[in-house]
């Protein structure tokens, strides 16, 4: 894509609709539009991502980015498996080594209403993210520089999200070890995975209980337009009952 050249995403709103009961608005789609066009102008100096063809890019990085939290997307909330989402508060959120934004970035526009912190450990990305955040007026996100073994032992970052947000990270029992500090009791992580074999639930199920987490659930399925293999895997973080002293 030159200078001049803008190539427009595709709306897909029927497909939105049909697979996430979602679909953007026009001052949404606009903001894809536009994230769209500054990921590809700065890919060309920061390889941010190998996903630039337009079908490509809205099916792998904006709808697989929603697809982790559909459940938080107007329309899905009062669905029986949310029951223990607070809907009414102001959620926070993480997404932990964001890269080029995603999921962060998709969410962050889908939700205004979530606070949403990118962070990662490369200052090149943190700034080219603050610049896509300030394009695009998104006000509910911010940027944050760090490695997150550090970061979360920070006070005002221990234990004070409600979801982390984890693709493309690593093997899925480092995520646990990257996400849960981050969670308030109750929180939330989404995992982002391709492939998954019932061998790394195990692995996953182990390291969670060690860092005070469990493997809630997992969603298998299928990309719309590639029927890429997905799945997303919830980790809660387990509320820590304190022990009675014996009368």
């Amino acid at each position: 894509m030159n200078q001049t050249e803008i190539i427009m995403l595709p709306e897909r709103n029927e497909l939105w609709q049909k697979t996430l009961n979602w679909q953007p608005d026009e001052s949404q789609q606009q903001q894809f539009q536009r994230l769209y066009e500054l990921i590809v102008e700065g890919n060309r100096s920061l390889n941010l991502t190998r996903i630039t063809e337009p079908v490509e890019f809205w099916e792998k990085h904006l709808w697989d980015s929603l697809r982790g939290i559909a459940r938080l997307l107007p329309g899905n909330q009062n669905s029986a498996e949310n029951s223990e989402l607070p809907v009414e508060s102001v959620l926070k959120a993480i997404d932990i080594g964001t890269g080029g934004g995603f999921p962060g970035l998709p969410i962050a526009i889908a939700l205004p209403h979530l606070s949403v912190t990118l962070l990662d450990s490369t200052r090149k990305k943190i700034t080219f993210l603050d610049t896509v955040v300030s394009s695009l007026r998104i006000e509910n996100a911010v940027t944050l520089l760090g490695r997150s073994d550090e970061i979360a032992r920070q006070p005002q970052h221990k234990q004070t999200y409600d979801i982390a947000l984890l693709r493309a990270v690593g093997a899925a029992s480092l995520c646990a070890k990257y996400a849960l500090p981050f969670l308030k009791n109750n929180g939330l992580a989404v995992l982002y995975r391709g492939n998954w074999t019932v061998e790394e639930e195990t692995e996953l199920q182990s390291a969670s209980e060690r860092l005070g987490g469990t493997v809630e659930s997992v969603e298998s399925f299928t990309t719309p337009t590639s029927q890429g293999a997905r799945h997303c895997i919830y980790l809660r973080k387990v509320v820590q009952q304190l022990e009675r002293p014996a009368r």
